[in-house]
Protein backbone atom coordinates (compact mmCIF):
# COMPACT_ATOMS: atom_id res chain seq x y z
CA UNK A 1 0.00 0.00 0.00
CA UNK A 2 2.61 2.48 0.66
CA UNK A 3 4.51 1.61 -2.01
CA UNK A 4 1.35 2.30 -4.44
CA UNK A 5 0.47 5.45 -2.35
CA UNK A 6 4.02 6.79 -3.29
CA UNK A 7 3.79 6.58 -6.87
CA UNK A 8 1.21 8.07 -7.41
CA UNK A 9 2.28 10.97 -5.53
CA UNK A 10 5.48 10.86 -7.83
CA UNK A 11 2.76 10.79 -10.75
CA UNK A 12 1.89 14.57 -9.77
CA UNK A 13 5.10 15.77 -8.80
CA UNK A 14 4.86 18.67 -11.14
CA UNK A 15 2.44 20.28 -8.77
CA UNK A 16 5.42 21.26 -6.27
CA UNK A 17 5.99 23.77 -8.66
CA UNK A 18 2.83 25.71 -7.57
CA UNK A 19 3.31 28.68 -5.12
CA UNK A 20 -0.26 27.92 -3.47
CA UNK A 21 0.84 24.76 -1.90
CA UNK A 22 2.49 25.82 1.38
CA UNK A 23 6.51 25.14 2.20
CA UNK A 24 5.43 22.59 4.88
CA UNK A 25 2.82 20.49 2.67
CA UNK A 26 5.37 20.64 -0.13
CA UNK A 27 8.20 18.86 2.60
CA UNK A 28 5.59 16.66 3.40
CA UNK A 29 4.15 15.75 -0.20
CA UNK A 30 8.21 14.70 -0.82
CA UNK A 31 8.23 12.16 2.32
CA UNK A 32 5.11 10.57 1.16
CA UNK A 33 6.57 10.58 -2.72
CA UNK A 34 10.09 9.16 -1.05
CA UNK A 35 8.53 6.42 1.02
CA UNK A 36 10.18 7.89 4.26
CA UNK A 37 6.81 9.07 5.77
CA UNK A 38 5.00 7.80 9.18
CA UNK A 39 2.32 5.46 9.28
CA UNK A 40 -0.62 8.39 9.91
CA UNK A 41 1.10 10.34 6.97
CA UNK A 42 0.09 7.40 4.63
CA UNK A 43 -3.49 6.70 6.11
CA UNK A 44 -4.18 10.05 5.58
CA UNK A 45 -2.73 10.30 1.95
CA UNK A 46 -5.44 10.42 -0.28
CA UNK A 47 -7.21 13.65 1.14
CA UNK A 48 -3.79 15.63 1.56
CA UNK A 49 -3.38 14.62 -2.16
CA UNK A 50 -6.44 16.15 -3.33
CA UNK A 51 -6.40 18.96 -1.47
CA UNK A 52 -2.96 19.81 -3.19
CA UNK A 53 -4.24 18.94 -6.33
CA UNK A 54 -6.99 21.54 -5.93
CA UNK A 55 -4.53 24.06 -4.51
CA UNK A 56 -2.16 23.49 -7.73
CA UNK A 57 -5.05 23.25 -10.74
CA UNK A 58 -7.93 25.04 -8.75
CA UNK A 59 -10.19 21.63 -10.57
CA UNK A 60 -11.84 19.56 -8.33
CA UNK A 61 -10.21 15.63 -8.24
CA UNK A 62 -11.60 12.94 -9.12
CA UNK A 63 -10.42 10.00 -7.39
CA UNK A 64 -11.69 6.65 -9.22
CA UNK A 65 -11.29 3.44 -6.31
CA UNK A 66 -11.65 -0.16 -7.24
CA UNK A 67 -11.20 -3.20 -5.85
CA UNK A 68 -11.05 -1.64 -2.62
CA UNK A 69 -12.28 -5.05 -0.49
CA UNK A 70 -9.02 -6.43 -1.54
CA UNK A 71 -6.39 -5.22 0.41
CA UNK A 72 -8.74 -6.59 2.94
CA UNK A 73 -9.38 -9.85 1.72
CA UNK A 74 -5.49 -10.70 0.97
CA UNK A 75 -5.35 -9.34 4.74
CA UNK A 76 -8.00 -11.53 6.07
CA UNK A 77 -6.52 -14.85 4.45
CA UNK A 78 -2.85 -13.83 5.55
CA UNK A 79 -3.88 -12.86 9.10
CA UNK A 80 -3.43 -9.23 9.20
CA UNK A 81 -7.04 -8.11 9.01
CA UNK A 82 -7.53 -5.93 11.77
CA UNK A 83 -4.37 -3.62 10.71
CA UNK A 84 -5.50 -3.17 7.25
CA UNK A 85 -9.22 -2.54 8.41
CA UNK A 86 -7.89 0.96 10.68
CA UNK A 87 -5.99 1.99 7.69
CA UNK A 88 -8.10 1.35 4.98
CA UNK A 89 -11.05 3.49 7.12
CA UNK A 90 -8.34 5.98 7.77
CA UNK A 91 -6.76 6.25 4.28
CA UNK A 92 -10.59 6.37 2.54
CA UNK A 93 -12.93 8.11 5.61
CA UNK A 94 -12.19 11.73 5.37
CA UNK A 95 -11.88 11.61 1.39
CA UNK A 96 -14.93 9.97 0.59
CA UNK A 97 -17.19 11.60 3.47
CA UNK A 98 -19.26 14.05 1.35
CA UNK A 99 -18.64 11.81 -1.71
CA UNK A 100 -21.68 10.22 -3.05
CA UNK A 101 -20.66 8.62 -6.55
CA UNK A 102 -19.50 4.93 -6.63
CA UNK A 103 -19.69 4.54 -10.51
CA UNK A 104 -20.71 6.02 -13.35
CA UNK A 105 -24.59 6.43 -14.05
CA UNK A 106 -26.11 5.32 -17.40
CA UNK A 107 -26.85 9.07 -18.60
CA UNK A 108 -22.84 9.28 -17.95
CA UNK A 109 -22.14 5.78 -19.88
CA UNK A 110 -24.20 6.94 -23.07
CA UNK A 111 -22.18 10.06 -23.17
CA UNK A 112 -18.83 8.44 -23.11
CA UNK A 113 -19.90 5.89 -25.71
CA UNK A 114 -21.27 8.67 -27.80
CA UNK A 115 -17.93 10.57 -27.20
CA UNK A 116 -16.12 7.77 -28.62
CA UNK A 117 -18.64 7.25 -31.54
CA UNK A 118 -19.29 3.27 -29.85
CA UNK A 119 -23.09 3.69 -28.82
CA UNK A 120 -24.08 1.05 -31.22
CA UNK A 121 -22.46 -1.12 -28.82
CA UNK A 122 -24.52 0.08 -25.55
CA UNK A 123 -26.76 -2.76 -24.90
CA UNK A 124 -23.73 -4.90 -24.84
CA UNK A 125 -22.20 -2.33 -22.56
CA UNK A 126 -25.60 -2.40 -19.98
CA UNK A 127 -26.00 -6.59 -20.05
CA UNK A 128 -22.13 -6.86 -19.15
CA UNK A 129 -21.32 -4.01 -16.66
CA UNK A 130 -25.06 -2.46 -15.22
CA UNK A 131 -26.59 -3.49 -12.38
CA UNK A 132 -25.41 -2.10 -9.71
CA UNK A 133 -27.59 -0.24 -6.77
CA UNK A 134 -26.73 2.59 -4.83
CA UNK A 135 -30.10 3.97 -3.02
CA UNK A 136 -31.89 4.56 -5.89
CA UNK A 137 -28.95 5.27 -8.00
CA UNK A 138 -28.01 2.49 -10.95
CA UNK A 139 -24.35 2.68 -11.51
CA UNK A 140 -21.93 0.60 -13.70
CA UNK A 141 -19.01 -0.99 -13.20
CA UNK A 142 -15.95 2.16 -13.17
CA UNK A 143 -13.23 0.17 -14.26
CA UNK A 144 -14.84 -2.34 -16.61
CA UNK A 145 -16.47 0.59 -18.60
CA UNK A 146 -13.12 2.15 -18.93
CA UNK A 147 -11.78 -1.46 -19.85
CA UNK A 148 -14.53 -1.98 -22.56
CA UNK A 149 -14.50 1.07 -23.69
CA UNK A 150 -10.98 1.25 -24.17
CA UNK A 151 -11.26 -1.83 -26.41
CA UNK A 152 -14.38 -0.69 -28.50
CA UNK A 153 -12.27 2.15 -29.70
CA UNK A 154 -10.34 0.19 -31.09
CA UNK A 155 -12.44 -2.42 -32.68
CA UNK A 156 -15.84 -1.13 -32.47
CA UNK A 157 -16.77 -4.99 -32.53
CA UNK A 158 -14.73 -6.11 -29.60
CA UNK A 159 -15.73 -8.61 -27.70
CA UNK A 160 -16.78 -7.89 -24.44
CA UNK A 161 -14.70 -9.26 -21.40
CA UNK A 162 -14.56 -10.20 -17.45
CA UNK A 163 -12.08 -7.51 -16.81
CA UNK A 164 -13.10 -7.20 -13.06
CA UNK A 165 -11.60 -10.86 -12.88
CA UNK A 166 -8.26 -9.83 -13.59
CA UNK A 167 -8.03 -7.57 -10.73
CA UNK A 168 -9.40 -9.86 -7.88
CA UNK A 169 -8.52 -12.73 -6.05
CA UNK A 170 -12.33 -13.74 -6.41
CA UNK A 171 -11.28 -15.91 -2.80
CA UNK A 172 -14.40 -15.08 -1.54
CA UNK A 173 -16.49 -16.59 -4.16
CA UNK A 174 -13.86 -19.73 -4.40
CA UNK A 175 -14.50 -20.52 -0.58
CA UNK A 176 -18.56 -19.97 -1.43
CA UNK A 177 -18.46 -23.16 -3.53
CA UNK A 178 -15.75 -25.20 -1.32
CA UNK A 179 -17.78 -24.66 1.56
CA UNK A 180 -20.98 -25.42 -0.15
CA UNK A 181 -23.80 -27.29 1.42
CA UNK A 182 -26.55 -28.92 -0.44
CA UNK A 183 -29.15 -25.97 0.68
CA UNK A 184 -26.21 -23.28 -0.28
CA UNK A 185 -25.74 -24.98 -3.67
CA UNK A 186 -29.02 -24.60 -4.39
CA UNK A 187 -29.21 -20.96 -3.92
CA UNK A 188 -25.86 -20.53 -5.92
CA UNK A 189 -27.75 -22.33 -8.92
CA UNK A 190 -30.76 -20.71 -8.35
CA UNK A 191 -28.49 -16.94 -8.68
CA UNK A 192 -26.95 -18.39 -11.62
CA UNK A 193 -30.41 -19.05 -13.17
CA UNK A 194 -31.77 -15.65 -13.16
CA UNK A 195 -33.44 -15.62 -9.65
CA UNK A 196 -32.96 -13.70 -6.63
CA UNK A 197 -32.63 -14.43 -2.93
CA UNK A 198 -33.79 -12.72 0.41
CA UNK A 199 -30.78 -11.45 2.46
CA UNK A 200 -31.57 -10.22 5.85
CA UNK A 201 -29.33 -6.85 5.73
CA UNK A 202 -25.92 -6.95 8.36
CA UNK A 203 -24.33 -3.94 7.37
CA UNK A 204 -22.10 -4.46 10.56
CA UNK A 205 -20.66 -8.06 9.21
CA UNK A 206 -16.88 -8.13 8.39
CA UNK A 207 -14.49 -10.90 7.04
CA UNK A 208 -14.09 -12.64 10.59
CA UNK A 209 -17.79 -13.04 10.71
CA UNK A 210 -17.79 -14.00 7.01
CA UNK A 211 -18.22 -17.76 7.52
CA UNK A 212 -19.59 -17.71 10.90
CA UNK A 213 -23.63 -18.34 9.10
CA UNK A 214 -24.86 -18.24 5.76
CA UNK A 215 -26.65 -14.99 6.45
CA UNK A 216 -22.98 -13.39 7.05
CA UNK A 217 -21.87 -14.47 3.86
CA UNK A 218 -24.62 -13.32 1.38
CA UNK A 219 -24.40 -10.03 2.68
CA UNK A 220 -20.49 -10.40 2.40
CA UNK A 221 -21.25 -10.97 -1.31
CA UNK A 222 -23.48 -8.20 -1.24
CA UNK A 223 -21.13 -6.13 0.07
CA UNK A 224 -18.25 -6.25 -1.80
CA UNK A 225 -20.34 -6.50 -5.33
CA UNK A 226 -20.93 -10.05 -6.32
CA UNK A 227 -24.38 -9.45 -5.51
CA UNK A 228 -26.89 -6.54 -6.34
CA UNK A 229 -30.54 -5.20 -4.73
CA UNK A 230 -32.93 -6.11 -7.15
CA UNK A 231 -35.77 -4.62 -4.02
CA UNK A 232 -35.89 -4.52 -0.15
CA UNK A 233 -38.58 -4.66 2.15
CA UNK A 234 -39.24 -4.39 5.75
CA UNK A 235 -40.16 -7.88 8.23
CA UNK A 236 -39.91 -8.16 12.09
CA UNK A 237 -37.97 -5.47 12.81
CA UNK A 238 -35.28 -6.08 10.08
CA UNK A 239 -34.30 -4.93 6.36
CA UNK A 240 -34.45 -7.47 3.83
CA UNK A 241 -32.84 -7.61 0.30
CA UNK A 242 -34.32 -9.61 -2.49
CA UNK A 243 -30.46 -9.93 -4.24
CA UNK A 244 -29.24 -11.21 -7.38
CA UNK A 245 -26.31 -11.63 -9.18
CA UNK A 246 -25.88 -8.00 -11.45
CA UNK A 247 -24.76 -8.58 -14.81
CA UNK A 248 -22.74 -11.27 -17.17
CA UNK A 249 -19.51 -9.99 -16.06
CA UNK A 250 -20.06 -11.16 -12.35
CA UNK A 251 -22.16 -14.20 -13.73
CA UNK A 252 -19.03 -15.46 -15.96
CA UNK A 253 -16.89 -15.38 -12.38
CA UNK A 254 -19.21 -17.19 -10.69
CA UNK A 255 -19.14 -19.99 -13.50
CA UNK A 256 -15.57 -20.35 -14.24
CA UNK A 257 -15.20 -20.75 -10.41
CA UNK A 258 -17.32 -23.51 -10.37
CA UNK A 259 -15.95 -25.35 -13.68
CA UNK A 260 -12.61 -24.79 -11.83
CA UNK A 261 -13.56 -26.50 -8.70
CA UNK A 262 -15.69 -28.93 -10.78
CA UNK A 263 -12.44 -29.94 -12.55
CA UNK A 264 -10.68 -30.26 -9.12
CA UNK A 265 -13.53 -32.47 -7.91
CA UNK A 266 -13.07 -34.31 -10.77
CA UNK A 267 -9.75 -35.22 -10.61
CA UNK A 268 -10.64 -37.10 -7.11
CA UNK A 269 -12.49 -39.67 -8.53
CA UNK A 270 -12.32 -43.14 -9.70
CA UNK A 271 -14.52 -43.63 -12.36
CA UNK A 272 -13.33 -46.94 -13.91
CA UNK A 273 -16.99 -47.83 -13.74
CA UNK A 274 -18.51 -45.63 -16.12
CA UNK A 275 -15.66 -46.07 -18.66
CA UNK A 276 -16.46 -50.02 -18.31
CA UNK A 277 -20.23 -49.19 -19.38
CA UNK A 278 -19.04 -47.10 -22.12
CA UNK A 279 -17.08 -49.96 -23.64
CA UNK A 280 -19.35 -52.70 -23.20
CA UNK A 281 -22.11 -50.27 -24.60
CA UNK A 282 -24.30 -49.96 -20.78
CA UNK A 283 -26.21 -46.74 -21.23
CA UNK A 284 -28.38 -47.11 -18.54
CA UNK A 285 -25.11 -47.82 -16.23
CA UNK A 286 -23.66 -44.47 -17.97
CA UNK A 287 -27.11 -42.99 -17.25
CA UNK A 288 -26.79 -44.02 -13.21
CA UNK A 289 -23.50 -42.83 -12.79
CA UNK A 290 -23.51 -39.41 -14.41
CA UNK A 291 -26.97 -38.76 -12.76
CA UNK A 292 -25.40 -39.28 -9.19
CA UNK A 293 -21.93 -37.17 -10.34
CA UNK A 294 -24.87 -34.23 -11.23
CA UNK A 295 -26.66 -34.76 -8.03
CA UNK A 296 -23.85 -33.44 -6.10
CA UNK A 297 -22.52 -30.57 -7.88
CA UNK A 298 -23.61 -27.39 -8.30
CA UNK A 299 -24.61 -26.93 -11.86
CA UNK A 300 -25.24 -23.94 -14.01
CA UNK A 301 -28.14 -23.44 -16.90
CA UNK A 302 -30.11 -21.17 -18.73
CA UNK A 303 -33.68 -21.14 -17.86
CA UNK A 304 -35.78 -22.27 -20.79
CA UNK A 305 -36.97 -18.75 -21.52
CA UNK A 306 -33.18 -18.00 -22.05
CA UNK A 307 -32.72 -20.94 -24.55
CA UNK A 308 -32.89 -19.43 -28.04
CA UNK A 309 -35.83 -20.33 -29.56
CA UNK A 310 -36.02 -23.50 -31.82
CA UNK A 311 -31.95 -24.04 -31.29
CA UNK A 312 -31.76 -24.81 -28.07
CA UNK A 313 -30.05 -28.05 -28.85
CA UNK A 314 -28.07 -27.00 -31.97
CA UNK A 315 -24.62 -26.37 -32.48
CA UNK A 316 -24.88 -23.15 -33.97
CA UNK A 317 -26.03 -21.78 -30.71
CA UNK A 318 -24.12 -24.28 -28.19
CA UNK A 319 -21.27 -21.38 -27.61
CA UNK A 320 -23.70 -18.86 -26.52
CA UNK A 321 -25.62 -21.12 -24.33
CA UNK A 322 -23.96 -21.65 -20.61
CA UNK A 323 -25.61 -24.79 -20.29
CA UNK A 324 -24.11 -27.07 -22.74
CA UNK A 325 -21.11 -25.60 -21.46
CA UNK A 326 -21.31 -26.71 -18.47
CA UNK A 327 -22.53 -30.13 -19.58
CA UNK A 328 -19.51 -30.39 -21.73
CA UNK A 329 -16.94 -29.44 -19.27
CA UNK A 330 -18.36 -31.79 -16.94
CA UNK A 331 -18.36 -34.98 -19.16
CA UNK A 332 -15.17 -34.05 -20.95
CA UNK A 333 -13.53 -33.88 -17.60
CA UNK A 334 -14.96 -37.07 -16.71
CA UNK A 335 -13.89 -38.97 -19.54
CA UNK A 336 -10.43 -36.96 -19.61
CA UNK A 337 -9.56 -38.92 -16.28
CA UNK A 338 -8.92 -42.63 -18.46
CA UNK A 339 -5.44 -43.27 -18.41
CA UNK A 340 -6.83 -45.47 -21.40
CA UNK A 341 -8.42 -42.61 -24.09
CA UNK A 342 -7.62 -39.36 -26.14
CA UNK A 343 -10.24 -36.95 -25.54
CA UNK A 344 -11.29 -34.48 -28.02
CA UNK A 345 -13.71 -32.40 -28.40
CA UNK A 346 -15.55 -30.10 -31.22
CA UNK A 347 -13.59 -31.48 -34.24
CA UNK A 348 -14.92 -31.10 -37.59
CA UNK A 349 -15.79 -34.45 -38.73
CA UNK A 350 -18.08 -35.35 -42.02
CA UNK A 351 -20.53 -32.64 -42.50
CA UNK A 352 -20.03 -31.15 -39.14
CA UNK A 353 -18.91 -31.42 -35.74
CA UNK A 354 -19.32 -33.82 -32.51
CA UNK A 355 -19.28 -32.49 -29.99
CA UNK A 356 -16.66 -35.39 -27.97
CA UNK A 357 -14.29 -38.29 -29.47
CA UNK A 358 -12.83 -40.81 -26.87
CA UNK A 359 -9.91 -42.94 -28.81
CA UNK A 360 -7.35 -45.24 -27.44
CA UNK A 361 -3.81 -44.34 -28.66
CA UNK A 362 -3.77 -47.53 -30.61
CA UNK A 363 -5.90 -47.60 -34.32
CA UNK A 364 -7.05 -51.27 -33.61
CA UNK A 365 -8.22 -50.24 -30.02
CA UNK A 366 -12.06 -48.89 -29.25
CA UNK A 367 -13.06 -45.33 -29.60
CA UNK A 368 -16.48 -43.37 -29.27
CA UNK A 369 -18.75 -40.58 -30.80
CA UNK A 370 -20.64 -38.79 -27.84
CA UNK A 371 -23.37 -35.97 -29.09
CA UNK A 372 -25.08 -33.78 -26.05
CA UNK A 373 -28.12 -32.04 -26.49
CA UNK A 374 -29.74 -30.01 -23.50
CA UNK A 375 -33.79 -30.34 -23.16
CA UNK A 376 -35.97 -28.33 -22.56
CA UNK A 377 -38.25 -30.11 -20.22
CA UNK A 378 -37.80 -33.18 -17.95
CA UNK A 379 -40.19 -34.57 -20.83
CA UNK A 380 -38.19 -34.77 -23.64
CA UNK A 381 -34.50 -36.14 -22.12
CA UNK A 382 -35.28 -39.78 -23.72
CA UNK A 383 -36.50 -38.19 -27.12
CA UNK A 384 -33.58 -35.73 -27.22
CA UNK A 385 -30.94 -38.64 -26.12
CA UNK A 386 -32.58 -40.53 -29.34
CA UNK A 387 -32.16 -37.34 -31.76
CA UNK A 388 -28.56 -36.49 -30.62
CA UNK A 389 -27.86 -40.51 -31.68
CA UNK A 390 -29.45 -39.94 -34.99
CA UNK A 391 -27.43 -36.76 -35.39
CA UNK A 392 -24.01 -39.08 -34.94
CA UNK A 393 -25.31 -41.27 -37.86
CA UNK A 394 -27.21 -38.17 -40.08
CA UNK A 395 -24.18 -35.45 -40.10
CA UNK A 396 -21.01 -38.47 -40.46
CA UNK A 397 -19.53 -37.89 -37.13
CA UNK A 398 -17.83 -41.43 -37.45
CA UNK A 399 -16.30 -40.56 -40.65
CA UNK A 400 -12.86 -38.37 -38.91
CA UNK A 401 -12.57 -41.82 -36.96
CA UNK A 402 -12.43 -44.43 -40.24
CA UNK A 403 -10.40 -41.98 -41.78
CA UNK A 404 -7.35 -42.15 -38.94
CA UNK A 405 -7.80 -46.45 -39.24
CA UNK A 406 -10.44 -46.99 -36.71
CA UNK A 407 -12.69 -49.28 -37.00
CA UNK A 408 -14.38 -50.78 -33.45
CA UNK A 409 -16.75 -47.18 -32.97
CA UNK A 410 -19.59 -47.01 -30.66
CA UNK A 411 -21.71 -44.01 -30.74
CA UNK A 412 -23.52 -42.46 -27.85
CA UNK A 413 -26.21 -40.03 -27.58
CA UNK A 414 -26.57 -37.75 -24.63
CA UNK A 415 -29.30 -35.11 -23.10
CA UNK A 416 -29.61 -33.40 -19.97
CA UNK A 417 -32.08 -31.61 -17.99
CA UNK A 418 -30.76 -30.10 -14.92
CA UNK A 419 -29.46 -32.87 -12.85
CA UNK A 420 -30.78 -35.59 -15.33
CA UNK A 421 -29.30 -37.05 -18.23
CA UNK A 422 -30.40 -39.96 -20.21
CA UNK A 423 -27.67 -42.05 -22.70
CA UNK A 424 -28.29 -43.97 -25.59
CA UNK A 425 -25.75 -46.15 -27.61
CA UNK A 426 -25.86 -46.97 -31.10
CA UNK A 427 -23.03 -48.90 -33.23
CA UNK A 428 -20.74 -47.25 -35.44
CA UNK A 429 -22.78 -47.82 -39.15
CA UNK A 430 -20.97 -48.37 -42.09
Amino acid sequence: MRNAIADEFQRHQYILTSEKISGEDKKLFEKIADRKAEYDDYSGALVFLCKCLYLATDKKTVVLIDEYDVPLENAYFRGFYEEMVNFIRSLFESALKTNQHFGFTEEEVHRMMFYYEVESRFSTMKEWYDGYLFGDMEVYNPWSVIKFLYDLYSDVGAFPHPYWINTSSNDIIKELIIRADRETKGQIERLLEGGTLDIRVHEEVTYEDMYSNGENLWNFLYFTGYLTKESEYFKESSIFLRARIPNIEVKTIYQNTILNWLKAVIKKEDFHDLYLAMEEGDAQKMTDILNGQLFHTISFYDSVENLPTGKATTKSSKRQNSSVCFYHDFLTGILSQSENYLVKSYRESGNGRSDIMVKSPSLRGRSFVLELKVSGSIADLENDAEKALQQIYDKRYVEELRAEGYRMIDCYGISFFRKDCEVRFGKGQD
